[in-house]
């Protein structure tokens, strides 16, 4: 059985749990399920830093309008 998950990484500035903290956090969404956060994460004081910590070949798709204010980007 494949496994049809897609996997994203969403980019935070200053979530509850890391004020202050840009933030990556990797999602795993399945067919018919919630998306679900893993524990895979990154924190930085730095954006641009950040960004160098993602896996290699990702693409920024940007932000959904109704996204949570914290959101600022999403990597897929």
């Amino acid at each position: 059985m494949t496994d049809d998950a897609l996997e994203m990484w969403v980019v935070y500035w200053s979530p509850r749990d890391y004020p202050e903290l840009f933030v990556a956090r990797k999602w795993r969404i399945l067919p018919h399920e919630l998306p679900m956060p893993t524990i895979d994460m990154f924190t930085s004081t730095s954006l641009a830093e950040l960004r160098k910590l993602l896996p290699l070949g990702l693409v920024n798709i940007g932000r959904m309008e109704g996204d949570q204010p914290q959101i600022l980007e999403v990597w897929t």
